[in-house]
This record gives C-alpha cells, sequence and structure tokens, in this order.
C-alpha cells in the first residue's frame, strides 16, 4: 500500500470506484488477493486494471486457466489479453518486479509480463497510427519492488543510506537498486541468476554485458556493484 501512494493512476480508480481487475497470477489465493483489497475479478474487457503477480495462472473472476495444465493454451490466452489490454491502453501492476526466477532455465517472473504488455503498448500505438514511444509506454506499467525507488525509501526509512548496504544476485534488481537508491551493494555470484554466466565468461564480463544492454531496469545507466562475494551464507 505505501509504495502505491505516488501512482496517481491507482488513486483516480479507486476514487472512482472503478475496482475490476484482471490477474495474472501465481494460482496461490489470486482471488483473495484481489478481493480483500476491494477489487472485483473480471474479463479483461471489462478490466480497469492488469495485475501482475504471478506466472502461473490468468484469471478472470469466472474462468482460470493454469501454466502446468495447457501451456499452448496459457500463452494463446496471454497474447489475446495482451492485444486487447494494449489497444484500450490499461494500467498494469506489478506486484514483484523480478524478470526471472533463480531456478533451472530461469523461467519467467511479473517483471517479464510487465516488459511484455509494455511492448504490446508501445507497438499498438506508436506511427504512424500514433505517437506512442517506449518511454511513454512505461507509463502504463507500474513496478513495485526492488530496484524501484518506493521500496528502499520504506526500507531506510530514519535510517542513514550510507551505512546500509543491498546484498542480492541480480544486477537488474539489487544492484540497480542500490545504485539508484544511493546506497552500497554486494553482489553475489554464484548463488542466483548469473552464476552460469559468470562461470561461463566472468563477473566483470557479465557486468559488461548487462550495462551494454539499453533493455533493463537501469534504462541506459551504468552499474558497479561495491563488493562482489561467490556466496553470501550464513
Amino acid at each position: 500500500t505505501l509504495g502505491c501512494q505516488n501512482w496517481d493512476t491507482l488513486t483516480t480508480l479507486v476514487e472512482q470506484k472503478s475496482t475490476n481487475v484482471f490477474v495474472f497470477g501465481s494460482g496461490d489465493e489470486d482471488e483473495s488477493y484481489c478481493t480483500s483489497a476491494g477489487w472485483t475479478l473480471t474479463s479483461i474487457e471489462e478490466a480497469d486494471l492488469i495485475l501482475a503477480r504471478g506466472t502461473f495462472t490468468i484469471n478472470d473472476g469466472s474462468t482460470v486457466v493454469h501454466k502446468k495444465d495447457d501451456e499452448m493454451e496459457y500463452w494463446r490466452v496471454m497474447e489475446q489479453s495482451m492485444m486487447v489490454a494494449a489497444e484500450k491502453k490499461l494500467p498494469m501492476l506489478v506486484s514483484n518486479p523480478d524478470k526471472v526466477r533463480p531456478d533451472e532455465g530461469l523461467p519467467p517472473m511479473p517483471g517479464a509480463i510487465g516488459d511484455t504488455y509494455e511492448r504490446f503498448v508501445w507497438t499498438t500505438h506508436c506511427a504512424p497510427v500514433g505517437d506512442m514511444t517506449e518511454e511513454k509506454a512505461r507509463d502504463y506499467v507500474k513496478r513495485i519492488g526492488k530496484p524501484f525507488q518506493e521500496v528502499f525509501d520504506i526500507a531506510l526509512q530514519d535510517s542513514d543510506p550510507s551505512r546500509a548496504i543491498m546484498i542480492g544476485d541480480a544486477l537488474e534488481t539489487d544492484v540497480t537498486g542500490a545504485t539508484n537508491a544511493g546506497v552500497g551493494s554486494l553482489w553475489v555470484v554464484q548463488d542466483g541468476i548469473h552464476a552460469e554466466d559468470v562461470t561461463k565468461t566472468s563477473a566483470d564480463g557479465v557486468i559488461a554485458g548487462f550495462n551494454g544492454n539499453e533493455f533493463t531496469y537501469a534504462y541506459g545507466k551504468k552499474v558497479m556493484p561495491n563488493y562482489v562475494t561467490e556466496h553470501f551464507r550464513w
């Protein structure tokens, strides 16, 4: 809740009682997660907001599509839903900006859904049919969590950022978030999403590759962890 206070889009929807939501879910209490906050699950055609909180189900309040049951149908419904939503320029709230999970094959997380939706919004309304740009398309997706500022503001309330350090395995969320928040960072390279690439090349090589990629949450800013360790274990 604290992290959403600065998003005028959500405030306006609540004030107008426009509280119909279409959910990309985890399959773990998605409906109660929404209804407890006063939202009603509905179809993409009737939705006022899209919530991306998982990458396992698609829930419109009457039908739930499970990726594990029918992966082809899951991706078909996702693509169709994205097309409808982009045409309407529906806002999307991503409750976990991580793009991949540190499991075998690095399966997608909700942050990847946010990126995909931005591209749908941009390509649906860019020239010659409109004036949408990649940067403007970002306005339709609000992400709550690392590396975005709100979560660091909450964590660092009444604290001195110079005495804080962010420990994590992901350059895109952990190190980028620390850089933006003005705190130090400790990058864990052998336990997490970069482990295989670090082993194949080097930590410096992975950092260089990341900094050369404009399609990250760093948005072109160069990041560099203050410290690097292979493992972080008690």
